[in-house]
């Protein structure tokens, strides 16, 4: 039986440790440990964690989502690891189908189909791609379940709603970087497997459900993290010179990528995320060695391709 590890990052959301601890110990493959990382929170959170009797990893102040996990990672010496959201509800044979699918394809890690608690004949996402100017996109987001998710696939990058990993993915090209804290650095982090030739699979049958920003909060908060960490992921991935010849590229993409937060009424909220960004780069010393340009157009050709199979949204 593989050794597992799932790590659960929290902070402030007690009820929701609850009820996921309960959720994983009802899977079908048990997990070896479950690892609660708690982000410095002020409410029952570590109470609740020793009571339930999981492995409780305490941070003294909120590190961010990135930096959560690398604590989990730091703590677990499982083969697999299996990073999960605190407010995710798993189908109970997930990680029966999730390990058989990466045993079977080698894969580096494994991701599956997540559907909207709220609103479950419609996805939350399956895979992620991104295009050239920087913007993700959460394959399927919003869609009706249906054929063209239904299928296993390689893909190149998982969201870490929920996605099982192999330890040694970690071990070849290092953890989480926290300077994302929430927001994109599992973007970052399919950019570098796909780097260092490690390949992921979409699996189906591992089924789960998504509350959706249950623990950062706020559409006004997950906004500002998108839009600033766009531009640190272009600013960590292109080289200066990539920089000028996709320019138009990248400014037509990054003001598409702020109406969907005008609409909501953030547009103040993303353009200080934008500046930020910015200015985080150039704190950061940010230059990117340029290696990923092929990654970013067979990404934006497969992007392009689900959208005229599925509609453009």
């Amino acid at each position: 039986m593989p050794a597992i590890a799932v790590i659960i990052p929290t902070w402030n959301r007690a009820d929701l440790v609850e009820l996921v601890v309960a959720n994983v110990r009802r899977q079908s493959l048990p997990a070896s440990r479950i690892i609660v990382v708690d982000n410095g929170s002020a409410d029952e959170t570590q109470a609740v964690a020793s009571r339930l009797g999981v492995d409780l990893v305490s941070l003294p102040r909120n590190a961010g989502f990135a930096g959560a996990v690398n604590a989990g990672i730091a703590h677990a010496t499982e083969e697999w690891l299996l990073i999960l959201n605190n407010d995710v509800e798993l189908n109970p044979d997930w990680l029966h189908y999730a390990i058989a699918a990466g045993e079977a394809t080698g894969a580096g890690f494994v991701t599956g189909k997540i559907l909207q608690a709220r609103s479950p004949n419609h996805l939350d996402g399956t895979w992620d791609e991104v295009s050239r100017a920087g913007c993700a996109w959460r394959c399927g987001w919003g869609s009706l379940d249906g054929p063209q998710w239904s299928g296993q696939r390689i893909i190149r990058m998982a969201s870490l709603t929920a996605a099982l990993f192999r330890r040694d993915v970690f071990e070849k090209i290092g953890v989480l970087d926290i300077r994302f804290e929430s927001y994109y650095e599992d973007v970052d982090l399919g950019l570098r497997c796909a780097q260092a030739g490690i390949q992921g699979v979409y699996e189906p049958k591992s089924v789960a459900a998504h509350l959706g920003s249950a623990t950062l909060g706020g559409d006004s908060r997950m906004a500002y993290f998108v839009a600033r960490n766009q531009i640190l992921l272009l600013a960590k991935h292109y080289s200066p010179q990539q920089w000028k010849r996709h320019w138009w590229t990248i400014a037509v993409g990054q003001a598409a990528s702020l109406l969907p937060g005008l609409r909501r009424g953030h547009l103040w909220t993303l353009l200080r995320g934008k500046w930020n960004g910015f200015r985080l780069a150039r704190q950061y010393g940010l230059s990117g060695t340029g290696d990923v340009e092929a990654i970013f157009e067979r990404s934006e050709r497969d992007l392009r391709a689900m959208q005229e199979q599925g509609g453009f949204d």
